[in-house]
């Protein structure tokens, strides 16, 4: 019987430490993504390494979960596994085979609450661009690279540079080196 962290924060410059901090874990599966991403290859990998007996330790519901519908898809699929699941926030722990009518209807409210609570920031933030924008003051995102470095980085390629190695020189994806070589 293993206890096991997952982590989840939505950039790269946030604190993972403050959410499982203090607490004895054997392992933490820590993903740096937005809740919305479904790609999330450290849950992905969570979900295989754990076993029957085990314990997943999550600071809260919407640590876990992109929605409502998400959050219940994983405690089930992992309490039907045979493993408990403990939110450390709201003091829940769902044990496989010992759900109450309490604490599920508690769950399904305190998720619902957090999709709500995402969703309310997501039209703030929308409604924040479009102001912004008649206002003239957003441009949108700021391009990866100067209009000189593009130049470089599609002359590179014409010589046949690699886009693998155009990425990596110039710090930006491979996605990003085609986007601009399409132009």
């Amino acid at each position: 019987m293993s206890r096991i962290g997952y982590v989840r924060v939505s950039s790269v410059g946030q604190n993972t430490a403050r959410q499982l901090e203090g607490l004895e874990l054997e392992r933490v599966f820590t993903d740096k993504a937005s809740g919305k991403d479904t790609h999330r290859p450290q849950l992905e990998q969570l979900l295989s390494y754990v076993r029957e007996g085990d314990t997943v330790v999550v600071h809260s519901l919407d640590r876990l979960g992109r929605n409502l519908l998400d959050l219940q898809s994983l405690v089930q699929q992992l309490t039907g596994k045979g493993v408990t699941v403990e939110f450390i926030k709201e003091h829940m722990v769902f044990k496989p085979g010992e759900q109450d009518s309490m604490s599920t209807l508690l769950f399904s409210i305190m998720g619902a609450f957090a999709q709500f609570e995402r969703d309310l920031i997501r039209e703030r933030q929308l409604e924040g661009i479009a102001q912004a924008k008649k206002r003239g003051a957003y441009k949108g995102r700021k391009p990866k690279l100067i209009p000189v470095q593009v130049q470089e980085l599609r002359e590179a390629a014409s010589k046949g540079t690699s886009k693998t190695l155009l990425a990596e020189r110039f710090g930006i994806s491979r996605k990003t080196v085609y986007e601009l070589l399409k132009v």
